[in-house]
Parts: C-alpha cells; sequence; structure tokens
C-alpha cells in the first residue's frame, strides 16, 4: 500500500497523517486559535543576563521570554562568556527552537536558518553540510561540492535529503529564494523596533509539503479545495513530478474516518496498548520520565516459556517505537520488558528497538540494560506530548486525572455534528453541551456558528447546559429549521422575565448579562445591577442571544 500522506482541515484545526501501509506512524497537529512559533524568528530585547547559568531570557512579545544558552549565540564569535556577548537592553534577532514546555518557556537560538525544499540557509559562516541520510557516496559528493561552488561567502548550508539525484539547477534556485527571504528579515529587522516578529514559519500543510513531500509518498490527500490547489501550485514550482499524486477527497464522509484515522488517535490517550500476540504494553508518565512496562497478557505462547517470552517482547519493541514517535513522548524513557534469563535474546529485542528507532527523524538514545534488567533510554523533547496537547487537568478530580481539553471538545463536536447531519440529511439539528464549549462553538458575536453553518448549509442551535459533564455531547434532535427553533429558543419577543444579572457585557460595559438555561439574555443599560435580579421586557431574538430592557429593579 505504501506511504500517503492525509490532510483534515475542516472546520478550525488542521491535522496532517502520515501513514505506511494504511497505518498511522505520525500525527501532526495546528489549530486557528493556538500560535505556532517554532522556526519564527523574532527582534527580541534582552531581559536578563544570568552569568552563573550562561543564559539570557529575552523578550520578544510572546508569554513567557525565550530562554537562549551561550552556546546558541552567534556561531562565529571567539568570546565563550554569555555577559561578553549580550548585556540588558540589546536588541537581536532570535528563532525559536523549541515551544513552551510545562511551566517553561520557548527556547531560542541566535543561530538562525531558513529551511528550504532542497537546502537550509544558515547563519554560520562557511558551513557546508549534507543530509546524513543520503548513503550514495558519490552523490554525496556531488552535492557538496555544489554546496561548496554555490553557498555565500557569509551563509552556510545544509543540503537535505530531499536534494538527492536534483539537478543543479533546482537546487540553485530553491537557495536563491530563500537568500531573498534572508534579505527580506534584515531590511525589515533595521526598520523595527524590539519585541518584533520578523518572519513567520510556514504554515503547518506548507511545512509538510516542504519537509514530508518527496518522491517516497504515493499520495497527499486532501479534504478542502483551498488547500489541494494550494499544494497543486507548490509543487508546480518546486517539484513539478509529484503533481500526479496529489488527491482531492471529494466525499461526505470526513476523511479521519474514511481512513480510520479518528479510531487510532482516540487510542494513542489510553494507558493500555495491546499487541497482536495478545500481550499488552501500559505506559505512564510523569514529570521525571516515561515508564513502560511489557506483559504477556493473554498470550501463552504453546510449550516454551521463554519463547513466548521472546516473541512478546520483539514485538512490544515494535510497538513501543511507534507510539514513542505518535505520542511524541520525549525525556528519559524506561522500559521494563519480561525477564529474559539468555542474553543472546536480550540483544535480538535491543536490536529490534534500535532498529525501528532508526526511522524516528527526532534524536534517540538507547543507553543498554541496567543492572534491574531495565531498558534505559532517551529521546530529544521537541514539543508537548499528545496527551499534553489533547487534555487538560480534570477539573472533576482536581487534577489527579485528565479530561479532554475544551478545545478538542469543540473539534468532537464540528465532527460529531458533520457526521450526524451526513447520516440523517436533516435541514436542522439542535445539540446540548456545557455552556463553555456552547461559547467556544457560537464564538464572538455567533461568527465560529456562522461560519460553520455555511460550511456545512445547515441551521445548527446549540444549548449551554450547566450541569452537564465538559465532554458530554448530546444530539436533542434533529429536523426542519421551525421545528428545531421552537425547541431551542426560550424566550419570544415580549415575553416578561425575571433574572438575575451576571456579569457586564464584554464590549459594552453599560449592558449586562443573564442566562436562562444556557442562553445570553444582552440586558440594555443592567451593567449596573450586576448580581441584582430584574424584571426584563424582550425586546429582540436571535439564535444565539436575545436582547432585554428593564422593567423594574428587585432590590
Amino acid at each position: 500500500m505504501g506511504k500517503e500522506i492525509v490532510v483534515n482541515a475542516q472546520g478550525l484545526e488542521t491535522r496532517v497523517a502520515i501513514l505506511e501501509n494504511r497505518k498511522l506512524v505520525e500525527i501532526l497537529f495546528e489549530r486557528d486559535f493556538s500560535q505556532q512559533i517554532v522556526g519564527n524568528i523574532y527582534l527580541g530585547q534582552v531581559e536578563n543576563v544570568l552569568p552563573g547559568m550562561q543564559s539570557a531570557f529575552v523578550d520578544v512579545g510572546l508569554e513567557k521570554n525565550v530562554f537562549v544558552h551561550v552556546k546558541d549565540i552567534y556561531p562565529s564569535s571567539n568570546k565563550k562568556r554569555i555577559e561578553e556577548l549580550l548585556e540588558p537592553g540589546q536588541e537581536i534577532l532570535i528563532q525559536i527552537a523549541k515551544e513552551s514546555l510545562g511551566s517553561k518557556g520557548p527556547r531560542g537560538t541566535c543561530k538562525l536558518n531558513i529551511p528550504g525544499r532542497y537546502v537550509v540557509l544558515l547563519n554560520y559562516v562557511n558551513h557546508v553540510g549534507v543530509s546524513r541520510r543520503i548513503d550514495d557516496e558519490e552523490e554525496r559528493k556531488r552535492l557538496r561540492q555544489l554546496a561548496q561552488d554555490i553557498v555565500p561567502n557569509d551563509r552556510g548550508i545544509i543540503v537535505r535529503t530531499v536534494a538527492a539525484y536534483k539537478s543543479d539547477q533546482e537546487i540553485k534556485r530553491d537557495l536563491n529564494f530563500l537568500l531573498k527571504i534572508w534579505d527580506d528579515i534584515h531590511k525589515k529587522a533595521k526598520k523595527s523596533s524590539a519585541p518584533q516578529l520578523i518572519h513567520q514559519d510556514l504554515n503547518l500543510i506548507k511545512q509538510v509539503v516542504r519537509d514530508k513531500f518527496s518522491d517516497r509518498i504515493d499520495k497527499f490527500i486532501l479534504d478542502t479545495k483551498e488547500d489541494y490547489y494550494q499544494v497543486e501550485g507548490l509543487i508546480d514550482y518546486t517539484s513539478p513530478q509529484l503533481k500526479s499524486k496529489i488527491y482531492y477527497y471529494n466525499h461526505p464522509k470526513p476523511i479521519f474516518d474514511h481512513y480510520d484515522i479518528e479510531e487510532e488517535i482516540e487510542s494513542l490517550l489510553e494507558r493500555k496498548v495491546w499487541l497482536n500476540c495478545g500481550g499488552y504494553i501500559t505506559i505512564d508518565t510523569t514529570e521525571a520520565l516515561t515508564a513502560v512496562d511489557v506483559n504477556t497478557g493473554k498470550y501463552v505462547g504453546k510449550d516454551n516459556l521463554q519463547q513466548t517470552i521472546l516473541k512478546t517482547n520483539i514485538e512490544a519493541a515494535r510497538e513501543i517505537s511507534k507510539q514513542l514517535r505518535l505520542r511524541d513522548i520525549g525525556g528519559i524513557i524506561i522500559i521494563d520488558f519480561i525477564d529474559m534469563k539468555s542474553s543472546q535474546d536480550q540483544d535480538k529485542v535491543l536490536q529490534v528497538l534500535k532498529n525501528k528507532l532508526a526511522h524516528d527523524k527526532t534524536k534517540t538514545n538507547i543507553l543498554g540494560l541496567t543492572k534491574l534488567g531495565l531498558v534505559e533510554m532517551t529521546r530529544k523533547k521537541e514539543k508537548e506530548r499528545i496527551g499534553q496537547f489533547l487534555q487538560q487537568d480534570c477539573s472533576y478530580c482536581q487534577g489527579t486525572g485528565k479530561i479532554l481539553s475544551e478545545d478538542t471538545i469543540v473539534l468532537q463536536a464540528i465532527r460529531k455534528i458533520r457526521e450526524v447531519l451526513w447520516k440523517k440529511k436533516k435541514e436542522a439539528i439542535l445539540l446540548e453541551v456545557h455552556p463553555n464549549i456552547a461559547a467556544k462553538l457560537i464564538g464572538l458575536g455567533g461568527k465560529n456558528l456562522e461560519k460553520l453553518e455555511k460550511r456545512l448549509k445547515k441551521n445548527i442551535y446549540i444549548k449551554g447546559n450547566p450541569e452537564l459533564h465538559l465532554e458530554t455531547i448530546d444530539i436533542l434532535k434533529m429536523g426542519s429549521r421551525e421545528e428545531i427553533e421552537k425547541l431551542a429558543l426560550p424566550v419570544e419577543v415580549g415575553d416578561e422575565l425575571v433574572l438575575e444579572i451576571e456579569e457586564r457585557h464584554l464590549f459594552r460595559s453599560q449592558d449586562g448579562i443573564a442566562r436562562l438555561k444556557g442562553y445570553i439574555i444582552d440586558i440594555k443599560n443592567g451593567g449596573s445591577n450586576v448580581g441584582k435580579r430584574v424584571r426584563v421586557e424582550i425586546t429582540k431574538v436571535t439564535k444565539t442571544y436575545a436582547q432585554a430592557k428593564i422593567i423594574e429593579v428587585n432590590n
């Protein structure tokens, strides 16, 4: 079946799945409401210099200052101490190398790089490198010589894997494009004052085209016409021979359901992972490390205990390497394989683990077996684990467990709406969710809901119910627009109600906000009566809110 890239860009999120033989091997996310900063270049201002840590913190305008270590300062400098290189108030160009993780802010570097399709342009003087994944020695020599011939005197260059066997002209054109970007960066930096974003890295789909779409990919499938044409245009310019591999998925069934990817993503949040042989592994993550335990489970083998253990451990080694990559697990990892008496069996299992991890582009290091029979290894931390990204601390158990984050639930609700409307072919739908989820689905001024209705060409009504669990998504009714609207709207023009004003309006502080079964009532001139009960008359009713005027204030 080969290797495929599947892109789901419906809603407020873009998800990219890399499949090998129709099995998920990598999943990437980008959300409209989450700022992606890795690769961005900022003009920052040094806020603190810490000689004791040989590091500094730089204000680039983000929520947290960027940490930079002395080894990531200017590569051409002969000075070696941070206080000789930086001082508070100094303006510097800095690139985000690692996003915020937990309580830690982002990490940055002054060793800037701009990746293209075939080469990476560096501000390292006279540095030339060729990807180690190109193993043809003759091709390596050709590419190295070409790089040395075309690299500017004040810059460096790394030739990427995908450049193998490409013409000199294609590679030179890619470098010239990057040099133009570099010039634009410096021109903008000279005109700007810190903190300021100078250069923003590509969005997720463009990054995937640049970094992952090559001759080794059999299909690149996208579920929106806009992204399909965008990818076609990019490939027309960089690698026209790949254009025949781009496909537009035009079917009402969601693309990730069609490829059974949705189910695989959900399984990545589970602690236990079953193996084909009947054994299983458990994955437990703490602040300090991740522990993986291997068990025989339902697998009892035939007549040889050691063979049963060896087969389970080998299959577990394959699955562990896959799960580390899929879940983006980094840091210290301890693996407790089932005890093996034979050193030969131990070597076999370790070799399988090493071979599988060799396909992981994130740096890993296996330290071997400890005296207790545990495998110690490390994997570079580059971003949040998928569990951290998709989940948040549970408000119901004060953080002892996990529930899905509000953003993830919103996206689940959108997918559920799409699915049921596709199956039932109804004109309108009434959805009941927790008020926090309702607010995000509706959006400021109803913009999110309007956008969703326009995309699906359906009428969608949303009720907030504070008694619902945050993860609950209830489809109350589907039918005609008139039928659903009558059920969804709790008030009519002319109704008189007694309501408590809960808060001031976000943008009109003179007005107040009350709620009736999660439905928002905007009360004119009610901002000064927050916390009081008032008698109001409904003057206007819309799908997402009503307006009212005060008749009487109850003291």
